[in-house]
């Protein structure tokens, strides 16, 4: 009877917590391994049967038909294993429940792939008297995306100075600016290729004679191979040039927040959140102040102001000249039946950086919120308040993708900002992550992924600049096979300077659509009638490839296919 029930014990099944949707294996331990139990094979066991009741016994025979049928549930799944939404790990989760204590405000991701500040040896005493040293709001300081962006509307648009296009054999198109500076005797010069713009400023006394459009190309980039430049003569191009320059230059930005409660961990959790505590009210009026969509007229960050679809509150505020949307997540719809909560995914997800209010003790999971455009999260958690003076402190960790570089304000030592209730220290806290998530996202811009994408973004940008001063050109040389093309309007340079990093993509993506005979119309002149523009052709009026429309947003497909500007080579 004893060995009958060691044989029947020794298949006793170890359920697995993944069902075979993360590549887990059943395990069947044999009747001679001995070990003890770990806290791990407890708390599967109590989740895997009701309370008080024993584990079945199973046949051999039973063992192996549950083992065939994982396997073909495995194959049946193929691809879209990995593509399931990774969960926190259950015995990690039990056990940060149990643990007494100060616990980090976040933990580092099973799968890696991420680093934390400070890191985790660091956080041993957050108290928020202890002492405190770092550096003063005089020292948060915003970083530029682009350093150069306005070195032409700075130094060349009130100035007479000429441009030139070109497409070189092996760095395709090439647009330079000359300035002559005759009060200061230099001439400065701007190379703006596919990779990047080159700037530079030369003495006259360098030169017998003002060098040509070539070697002054040539003197910045010594890969210029071409032998002649042609000269830009449209009376717009300035303004086509300062949007190109500036495209990737952006006053508004849009941050996500998410409102973590004691004991969530999974997204899920997060992101079905709904009513909002009075702490973390008092906390969103730091960064900013809660306002009504309908008929807003400041910057939205893609928020519905119209039709009330988007919610009806958002958190709004101006800082340094810049205008901030937050998305908050108990602020936008919720919707019944939706365990993802798509309506509110639809946009935190698309968003670059996540500020992320953990009320209780429960750490964030780096990776707990799966996401393509989603980089990097600032934690915060209040630690104390001060029952007498109403004073609260707040402690403050960041973490982001390993291909994010470091960026700042410094974080104080411990991370804490203290008697936060005062307005001088409120300011501080506020402008500390205001400025922050700025940098944070400007960093972001760095990690290979967008890196990639802007490389295409400027790319396609600069080849329809080049090709549309071509063509204004000569157009304006008296070019009468293009008199029929629209004028360019010229406040749309403006506008699509501060389109954000999405809208220039999707521009992008819009110049690559146009025909390619279309931009090369310049030159197919003189010849048959077959070789007219099709705006003579077709009797249509087709837009230069520059002429982009602004109206579009970011809709629910751009979520569910967001995989695809990412991984695009």
């Amino acid at each position: 009877m004893e060995r009958e029930k060691r044989n029947d014990s020794s298949f006793s099944r170890k359920r697995s917590f993944t069902f075979g949707a993360y590549e887990g294996v059943d395990r069947f331990p044999c009747a001679d391994e001995t070990r003890p139990e770990s806290a791990e094979d407890s708390l599967l066991d109590i989740l895997g049967s009701p309370a008080g009741q024993s584990k079945p016994f199973l046949s051999a025979s039973s063992n192996q038909r549950d083992t065939e049928l994982f396997e073909i549930i495995e194959k049946l799944q193929g691809s879209r294993i990995n593509e399931q939404r990774c969960e926190f790990p259950l015995p990690l989760k039990s056990q940060l429940l149990t643990i007494g204590g100060e616990l980090p405000l976040i933990l580092p991701s099973k799968l890696g792939g991420y680093w934390i500040d400070p890191p985790l040896e660091r956080v041993a005493d957050v108290s928020p008297t202890s002492s405190h040293f770092g550096f003063g709001p005089e020292s948060y300081d915003i970083m530029e995306r682009d350093g150069e962006a306005k070195i032409y509307h700075e130094f060349f648009r009130l100035r007479y100075h000429h441009s030139f296009i070109a497409v070189d054999p092996s760095l395709g198109p090439l647009v330079l600016s000359v300035c002559l500076e005759e009060d200061e005797n230099k001439l400065r010069v701007i190379l703006r290729m596919k990779e990047c713009s080159l700037h530079g400023v030369f003495s006259l006394s360098l030169f017998p004679n003002i060098p040509s459009a070539v070697e002054l190309a040539k003197m910045l980039c010594d890969r210029v191979t071409l032998s002649k430049f042609e000269v830009v003569s449209y009376l717009k191009a300035p303004e086509l040039i300062t949007a190109f320059d500036e495209h990737r230059v952006s006053p508004n930005f849009k941050f996500g927040i998410l409102y973590q409660k004691e004991g969530q961990f999974t997204e899920e959790e997060i992101l079905s959140n709904s009513d909002e505590s009075e702490e973390f009210k008092e906390f969103l009026s730091i960064l900013g102040e809660t306002i009504q969509l309908q008929g807003f007229a400041g910057f939205r960050g893609g928020l519905d102001v119209c039709h009330g679809q988007t919610g009806t509150e958002a958190v709004f505020t101006s800082f340094h000249g810049r205008e901030i949307m937050f998305h908050v997540a108990t602020k936008l719809p919720f919707t019944e039946g939706d365990p993802q909560q798509l309506q509110r995914k639809r946009h935190i997800g698309n968003d670059i950086v996540a500020l992320v209010y953990q009320e209780g003790k429960t750490p964030f999971l780096s990776d707990v919120i799966k996401s393509h455009f989603l980089h990097c999260f600032l934690v915060v958690r209040r630690i104390q308040r001060a029952e007498d003076t109403g004073a609260a402190a707040y402690q403050v960790s960041v973490t982001a993708r390993e291909d994010v570089p470091c960026f700042g304000p410094v974080l104080p030592d411990p991370p804490v900002f203290k008697d936060v209730g005062t307005n001088s220290e409120c300011s501080l806290l506020r402008e500390f992550l205001l400025t922050k998530l700025i940098n944070a996202e400007i960093s972001c811009y760095k990690a290979e992924r967008f890196s990639k994408l802007e490389l295409r973004t400027r790319s396609s940008l600069l080849e329809s600049l080049q090709a549309e001063l071509s063509t204004r050109s000569q157009c304006m040389m008296g070019d009468q096979s293009l008199s029929a093309l629209p004028s360019s309007d010229g406040a749309r340079g403006v506008s699509e300077g501060s389109g954000g990093f999405i809208e220039n993509f999707k521009r992008a993506i819009r110049v690559r659509s146009h025909s390619f005979e279309t931009l090369v119309v310049p030159r197919k002149t003189g010849g048959s009638g077959s070789q007219k523009p099709k705006t003579e052709k077709n009797g249509e009026s087709d837009k230069c490839p520059g002429a982009l429309s602004l109206s579009d947003s970011l809709g629910p497909a751009e979520l569910t296919n967001q995989t695809s500007p990412q991984e695009e080579t």
